[in-house]
């Protein structure tokens, strides 16, 4: 195997705090469907979300960290919050690719339509330097909804509890007699419950994330470093810093992410 195919042919890193960057892994597997992916989920210091920045960053170069040692070919950060406060320190430190989120806001304020944009994310998404340029420059008609906990729901797999319905209804209800255009889903745990989530609005208003756009901008960053593999039947391996409980929850759960749409 001579270098260029050698650098093709290794995998690529994605983490997050938990399982949510699993929506994001589902959405790669069908875009990329010739990659070797190795997914790391940081379970056991989940959430990053209500962490102060400092924490997230250490946390972050941790865990590229393992993945580097695995020789992955560039890194995916499948979490909103990780991404915000830990990019652009990462990108300064390591060579290799590193391709971030963002929470869709810019394509739902090129939607047409008067209505609102509803930005659901956790408060360190909300609160950092990057969301805040991002919301200087496409925030018009938006508001942010910070969710403290609402990924510990996911995380613990549920997708519509009394006591989760209670939540976003408490969350949702300030806005459900006005117009709403677009709800963006800031989080990457919150593609699991889109549909829930989407109940509580009329079906003209569109639901959205950034899930297919940060996979598009992996495959074209690769496509430009001669980094795309061209052929192979592409896998999966699912790392967690919890216990086999979570690598169990994990397996169930990227099923489930590769069927969301």
């Amino acid at each position: 195997m001579n270098r260029e195919t050698e650098a093709r042919t290794r995998p690529i890193g994605m983490f997050d705090s938990g399982v949510g960057g699993l929506s994001v892994l589902g959405e790669a597997v069908r875009q990329l469907p010739h990659e070797d992916f190795i997914y790391y989920g940081d379970n056991g210091h989940a959430p990053y979300g209500t962490k102060p920045p400092e924490t997230v960053r250490k946390l972050a170069f941790d865990v590229i960290e393992r993945l580097l040692v695995q020789n992955v070919k560039a890194v995916v950060i499948a979490c909103n919050t990780a991404t915000a406060e830990a990019a652009k320190e990462l990108r300064e430190h390591y060579s290799i690719p590193i391709i971030g989120m963002e929470p869709a806001l810019k394509p739902a304020a090129e939607m047409e339509g008067d209505g609102l944009r509803l930005v659901l994310a956790t408060p360190g998404t909300l609160s950092s330097e990057k969301y805040a340029r991002l919301y200087a420059r496409f925030g018009q008609n938006a508001v942010s909804l910070p969710c403290p906990g609402l990924m510990d729901f996911v995380e613990a797999g549920d997708r519509g509890s009394p006591a989760l319905r209670d939540y976003l209804k408490c969350l949702l209800s300030p806005y459900l007699d006005r117009q709403v255009t677009a709800v963006v889903l800031g989080c990457t745990h919150y593609p699991f419950i889109r549909s829930l989530i989407a109940s509580y609005f009329p079906l003209s208003t569109r639901i959205v994330d950034g899930n297919a756009g940060t996979v598009r901008q992996l495959g074209r960053v690769l496509a430009q470093r001669g980094l795309l593999n061209p052929t192979g039947e592409g896998s999966v391996a699912l790392q967690t810093s919890g216990d086999s409980h979570t690598l169990n929850l994990m397996r169930r759960m990227f099923e489930e992410a590769k069927a969301i749409r």
